[in-house]
């Protein structure tokens, strides 16, 4: 069973890294060239299909982790630290996103940011975002580590 989730957990933040990754490299660069009133309209519509894409996927990716570095102990069988550190990774890329994401990504949505800041608030975005990016990235390649181990 522990396997099991191993396996689960480590295919999700697959998922979740190919899609932040996709978003890092040709969603954040397009954003950057378009005019910000443009940028806005479009991330209107946007935003919400994002979000009810990246929400599923984050949620399954982060509780799948965090049970499979949970069930060993649960269980009784032995753990190593190693099997911790993908779960802690993304709790801090899950707190990354309510410190900073949920705001930037409602205030593009909604429009409230001034149209001269957003160019500043796209690279602020951009460079929150390679933060996740490179978290993940880690966190999937110990997943995939464990289940090689």
């Amino acid at each position: 069973m522990i396997e099991i989730f191993q396996l689960a957990a480590c295919f999700m933040l697959g998922l979740l890294m190919g899609s932040l990754l996709t978003e890092a490299f040709v969603l954040a660069p397009y954003w950057r060239t378009l005019e910000p009133k443009a940028f806005l309209a479009l991330y209107a519509t946007l935003g919400p299909r994002l979000y009810k894409y990246f929400s599923p996927l984050t949620i399954l990716a982060t509780v799948l982790t965090v049970i499979a570095a949970l069930l060993p102990i649960v269980m009784g069988s032995p753990i190593s630290v190693l099997s911790l550190v993908p779960s802690i990774l993304v709790l801090a890329m899950l707190a990354i996103y309510f410190m900073y994401f949920k705001a930037a990504n409602s205030s593009f949505k909604t429009g409230v940011i001034e149209v001269d800041a957003v160019s500043a608030e796209l690279t602020a975005w951009a460079n929150w975002h390679w933060v996740r990016v490179l978290l993940g990235i880690v966190a999937f390649i110990i997943s995939l580590a464990i289940l090689l181990l």
